[in-house]
Formats: C-alpha cells, sequence, structure tokens
C-alpha cells in the first residue's frame, strides 16, 4: 500500500504505529550492511542515536523524540508524538535494548526513488528484506530493540515489545525518519505461542481459528510490515495451505435475520488478541438497539465458529450502513451470549 506521494509519510495503526517511506517497490541500486558488518563509527554512531530514542520513548519523553527528527518529516510532529504515547501502555515500565541495526545507502540515488534492500548476515544463511517508498538519496538506518519488562497481568518478565526505528543521516547526525511501536505479548501469550497455537488448530480442523491466531502470530513476530524475513516467508506458507480458510462476504443467522459480514480481521488495539467485524446493517440508529443488533451478529457468529471463542479475548462490532462504517462495541468473549 503507497502511503503518500512523497517520501515523508506518516502511517498510524491503532495509535500504535507511526512510520515513514512505506510501500511495495521495485529494485534499485542500493545496499545494505547488517551490524556486524559495519565499521566500528558508522555502528556506535548509529547504535547511539537510536539508544537514546529508546530511552525517551519508554520515558514517554516526546520533546527529545521530535527534537531528533529529520527536517523533511517536521510536518509529520503530532503523528510521531500521538505514536509514541500510544504505545506507552507496551512500553511501560521496560528497559530496551538494540536488537538489530542495518545500515541502508541509497547515495547513487539522483532522485527520491523506491527501493529495496537485501540485509544478509555474515555467512549469507539468512537475508531479510527491506522495502521503502519514495527515498531521497542518502543514508538510512533501520534499528530495532527489545524492551524488556514484565508483561500486564503479572506474567514472568521478558520481551514485552518492540521498537523499530527509521534513521537518516542529516550531515554528521542520525536524525529519526519513523518509530513503530508493538507489543510482543498478547494475553500474555507471544507470537511463537500463537504460530504453535495456529497449526493445533489447523490439525483440528478449525480453520478460521488458525487462520487468525496465524495472523496474530504474524503481527507480534513481524515488528513491522516493510521487512521480510524467511520465517515470516514459512509462516506465510502455512496459512496459504489452511484448508477452507475465512472468505467473505460470510452469512449468519440470528433469530429471523440473516446478516451478511463483510470482513473479519485481527485487532490488537487493547493489546489483546481481538477479532474485528464488518456487518451490514439494518440501519438502527438508536445506541441500544445498535448494541443488540451488534450482539446478536457476534453471537450468532461465534455459534457458526465455535472454536474462535476459546482462541481469541473478544470481538469488536463495526455496522456498515450505506457506506459508512460505525464502531459499535467491543466485547470479552465470556460476555457474548
Amino acid at each position: 500500500m503507497r502511503l503518500s506521494k512523497h517520501w515523508a509519510t506518516t502511517l498510524i495503526s491503532r495509535g500504535l504505529i507511526c512510520g515513514l517511506f512505506v510501500a511495495p517497490v521495485a529494485s534499485h541500486a542500493t545496499t545494505c550492511t547488517s551490524q556486524a558488518e559495519m565499521h566500528g563509527p558508522d555502528r556506535d554512531a548509529l547504535a547511539s542515536a537510536a539508544q537514546r530514542l529508546n530511552v525517551a520513548v519508554v520515558q514517554q519523553d516526546s520533546q527529545t523524540v521530535l527534537s531528533a527528527l529529520l527536517p523533511a518529516v517536521a510536518s509529520q510532529a503530532d503523528s510521531i508524538r500521538e505514536a509514541v504515547e500510544a504505545g506507552g501502555p507496551s512500553v511501560k515500565g521496560g528497559q530496551a535494548q538494540i536488537n538489530t541495526m542495518y545500515l541502508l545507502d541509497a547515495t547513487s540515488n539522483t532522485a527520491p526513488a523506491d527501493a529495496q534492500f537485501f540485509c544478509s548476515n555474515a555467512d549469507g544463511s539468512m537475508t531479510v528484506t527491506i522495502t521503502l517508498g519514495n527515498l531521497p538519496p542518502g543514508k538510512f538506518g533501520v534499528v530495532q530493540s527489545y524492551v524488556t519488562g514484565t508483561a500486564p497481568g503479572g506474567a514472568n518478565p521478558g520481551i514485552i515489545a518492540q521498537i523499530t526505528f527509521i534513521l537518516g543521516l542529516d550531515g554528521n547526525a542520525w536524525k529519526l525518519g519513523g518509530v513503530f511501536i508493538r507489543p510482543a505479548m498478547l494475553g500474555g501469550h507471544d507470537g511463537v505461542w500463537y504460530w504453535q497455537r495456529a497449526r493445533e488448530l489447523a490439525k483440528s480442523d478449525s480453520p478460521w481459528a488458525a487462520y487468525y491466531a496465524y495472523q496474530a502470530a504474524r503481527y507480534l513476530l513481524l515488528p513491522v510490515d516493510f521487512m521480510a524475513s524467511p520465517n515470516l516467508e514459512r509462516l506465510d506458507q502455512e496459512i496459504s495451505q489452511i484448508k477452507s480458510a475465512p472468505a467473505f462476504p460470510y452469512s449468519v443467522t440470528a433469530g429471523d435475520r440473516t446478516f451478511k459480514i463483510d470482513n473479519v480481521h485481527f485487532d490488537a488495539s487493547l493489546r489483546e488478541a481481538d477479532l474485528g467485524i464488518n456487518y451490514e446493517s439494518t440501519g438502527v440508529s438508536d445506541p441500544a438497539a445498535q448494541r443488540t443488533e451488534a450482539t446478536a451478529v457476534m453471537s450468532a457468529f461465534l455459534k457458526a465458529q465455535p472454536a474462535l471463542r476459546q482462541s481469541f479475548h473478544g470481538l469488536w462490532a463495526y455496522a456498515l450502513n450505506n457506506g459508512k462504517v460505525t464502531p459499535v462495541m467491543e466485547l470479552p468473549m465470556n460476555q457474548i451470549p
């Protein structure tokens, strides 16, 4: 999905992610240097800039984050501040430590261009692909960090969030181009747990629950959408092999009414593994009537796909009518009849 005609584009998804330059693109003359292959001064300078930003994000110090913006993204300051604040609950009380760094060289470009960077480890056994759109000439860094701490609910200490920065070299200083914050756990479980759960559900002939458990794993194991790895390819391959995977529109019956569901999507906006349902409403406008209708749709949906009730935290209901989408409510599974 192209986000803008300009390279300094910002994406906010449910207030948790803010990033720049992201688009599916064709390859151009660019190079990527992995952390182990970087020259010492380059590695130290990039790490120092990223760690300062890590501390600022964990401490919710938006002033420090915004003071480090690249000039070209200064107009996105409000969006970046919102993303940092929205990611606050995911990183609260944690400590951030850099995990991986990539140095991206697009200095051979003569104008903003779409680019793919193929970043291999020292022995060439694994390659990570970074895809950025409308990238201007210059040098850039992608830095991924883990935030360790205690997850909500009193879970054992571990990785609770992931922070990814896109940095650009402005003169001799690394400046911020984008920040992406995602929880590393949902409902006390990490991405590996959801991946294993998805495999179990697929074997037990619960294709819908398996499909969305894979989506949960993908969300947690892929901290940004502009990077691809062999693990992601394996996960996507398993998803493609699910028989009777979700297909839309999908009809459910509640009483004497049949409702058409146009879409069901994974939703982590409450830092829980939820699903969102977009259904075609009868057009009721009274809030109480909307909630009654939404509850009926959610109940009918779970009766048609009962394995979802045991695998996810709750459902969001979105009513569609005359081209307008109205968020109605979210209910935990144990409150849906």
